[in-house]
């Protein structure tokens, strides 16, 4: 994965401010989007509430596409959620 020192810094801006809105959520790892290299996932915890978790997604949405407009640089938000992966592991 090759993740330039802009992006970097994006990353840590975006998530700054997902942070002053949502404290309890947290970056677990960037990754590359198997179906196009130019795209990275930036995988992070979930709220617990559901409707916090919908509230971030619509926040980090506009701020991506905020990103995406000034920079040229393509996230995407993906919050994992313990409940997911319990589910997911039942399957």
């Amino acid at each position: 994965m090759r993740i330039n020192f802009k992006q970097e810094e994006l990353i840590k801006k975006l998530m700054k401010a997902i942070r002053r809105k949502f404290p309890e959520v947290r970056l677990i790892d960037v990754t590359e989007s198997p179906d196009d290299p130019e795209i990275f996932w930036l995988n992070m915890t979930a709220p617990e509430d559901e409707d916090r978790e919908i509230e971030l997604l619509r926040f980090g949405s506009k701020k991506v596409t905020d990103i995406m407009l000034d920079y040229g640089c393509y996230f995407l938000i993906m919050p994992n959620n313990a409940r997911d992966k319990e589910i997911l592991l039942a399957a």
